[in-house]
């Protein structure tokens, strides 16, 4: 059912709003590259920690995650990182963040190599998902979230927000 305005045409759909979450500072460690299959370029970038600030969500990022990366072409990356956020309060919340990246041939030959490229030339977004075992942090895996993220040469810097 279309809602309509007084006039009878479709009312236009308000956007939803965005409330920031938190910034993931992910360190990394060396790639380990798998090599070029059916798919693409796989390789794994292991997570040695991190930290997590933000207006609701703090923590630690514990090392043992990866990044899975499948680069399926000269400016495209498919993503998927799984890690754990060890809270503040000490919950551990488990999440799965699948990411789109691309940029020009030559920014991303760059991030490849470890180099600096500036944030605005990569579009690196993401849709993390969560797990949790306790009440204090279950609205998590409830709510959609979304992120903008940059490469450095040693680190992923991830912003969270809350879609409402």
């Amino acid at each position: 059912m279309t809602d309509h305005s007084a006039s009878g045409t479709p009312a236009t759909p308000a956007a939803p709003r965005l409330e920031f979450l938190a910034t993931i500072a992910v360190d990394v460690d060396a790639p380990i590259e798998v090599g070029r299959t059916h798919r693409g370029q796989r390789r794994v970038i292991p997570i040695a920690g991190g930290a997590v600030t933000g207006p609701e969500l703090n923590g630690t990022l514990l090392p043992g995650g990866a990044d899975f990366q499948l680069i399926t072409s000269e400016t495209a990356s498919d993503l998927e990182a799984r890690y754990i956020i060890e809270t503040d309060d000490g919950d551990r919340i488990y999440v799965m963040n699948a990411a789109y990246r691309t940029g020009s041939a030559e920014d991303i030959a760059a991030l490849v190599r470890g180099e600096r490229v500036p944030p605005e030339r990569i579009y690196f977004r993401c849709a993390p998902r969560f797990e949790v075992a306790g009440d204090r942090w279950s609205w998590l895996e409830s709510t959609v979230v979304i992120g903008s993220g940059r490469r450095e040469p040693d680190r992923v810097i991830i912003d969270l927000w809350k879609v409402c």
